[in-house]
């Protein structure tokens, strides 16, 4: 029998035919949210930074002109030390946020994410941009928000009582390095103990009025607490803590009495570290971004109690912060972006 005797319905079609669709069935448009779904939304926040540094630079173009102005008549060693004790701060920031948390970070990424941080603590209001980053960097590693929320407010109070023991300690050593006048000028102190007071009772009345946020602080604290105890139960990673939010603002004073010498400024080192810490420490609730503009005339006035010529003084200050807060400014937000881009904040 040959094969055109068989019977059609004995021969078996073709593996995988092509099938027509049938014509009750029509083709699904794409949604009409798919063309935003797929912007690439992560490279567009890799770009935010160097926006948001360029913004910054244009508004203060004045304060950089000047700055670099001043430093060029500047001695170059004690600049190159200013620069190494400020690349010394990353590290001291480093060990520091580690110190503040159980868990094991890793090292590299996490000094790369306080580098980062830097910047992005001069683009928003003071202690945002770096809480932020390394909130992210924390919850990446695998700690949970609410013990990586601890041990952030672990390290800024372990920051603060340091930078003010840190001016208390420096006071009591050199009893003539500030003439508070300049500082405290008259009738400031009432109104600041006001101010103060007045906070301290709107924030307890919002405790006592609103159940939720009661809840919610006791609940924040508890963790807290609990943090606190697991960190200083191990004693290396309480001495990281101490030792490097002590060794931050020192390591920024002396920076600062580096820049001081190379301009020549006729104040002694240890009387501008006292007015360093002093200025840093009544600006520190100023919400500025990174400072700026607050922490130069706080510092150019703690110069002036100290001794030094308001010419020179505001010379040290525009090349202090030439040197700790615009050269860093654009690496930190390439570093922020990488960071970004590898998602590892």
């Amino acid at each position: 029998m040959t094969v055109s005797n068989v019977p059609s319905t004995l021969v078996k079609p073709a593996v995988g035919p092509v099938r027509e669709p049938s014509a009750g069935v029509t083709a699904v448009p794409p949604a009409p949210g798919g063309a935003a779904r797929r912007l690439p939304v992560r490279q567009l926040l890799c770009l935010l930074p160097l926006l948001l540094v360029t913004v910054v630079a244009v508004r203060h173009r004045s304060v950089l002109a000047d700055g670099v102005a001043q430093l060029r008549g500047a001695e170059v060693p004690w600049l190159l030390a200013a620069v190494g004790a400020t690349c010394l701060t990353w590290v001291a920031a480093a060990v520091t946020r580690q110190g503040a948390v159980v868990q094991r970070l890793p090292g590299r990424r996490l000094l790369a994410a306080q580098f980062a941080a830097g910047a992005a603590n001069h683009l928003l209001p003071t202690g945002l941009g770096a809480s932020a980053v390394n909130l992210r960097f924390m919850s990446v590693c695998g700690v949970p928000l609410a013990r990586s929320s601890a041990a952030l407010a672990l390290y800024l109070l372990a920051e603060g009582v340091a930078r003010v023991g840190l001016l208390t300690a420096l006071l009591l050593a050199f009893p003539d390095a500030l003439r508070l006048g300049p500082l405290l000028p008259g009738g400031s102190f009432g109104p600041l103990l006001a101010a103060l007071a007045t906070v301290a009772l709107v924030a307890a009345g919002a405790l006592a009025c609103v159940r939720r946020l009661r809840a919610a602080v006791c609940s924040f604290l508890r963790t807290a607490l609990g943090e606190a105890r697991s960190v200083h139960s191990r004693p290396a990673r309480a001495l990281a803590l101490w030792g490097g939010s002590l060794a931050f603002p020192l390591l920024q004073a002396a920076g600062f009495a580096a820049v001081g010498q190379a301009l020549r400024l006729p104040v002694p080192a240890a009387h501008m570290a006292v007015a360093y810490v002093a200025a840093t420490v009544a600006v520190a609730l100023v919400p500025t971004p990174g400072g700026i503009g607050s922490v130069e005339a706080a510092l150019v006035v703690a110069l002036v109690a100290a001794g030094g010529p308001v010419a020179v003084a505001t010379a040290v200050v525009l090349g202090y912060r030439i040197i700790t807060v615009w050269l860093p400014l654009v690496p930190g937000a390439l570093t922020l972006a990488a960071l970004v881009r590898m998602k590892i904040v």
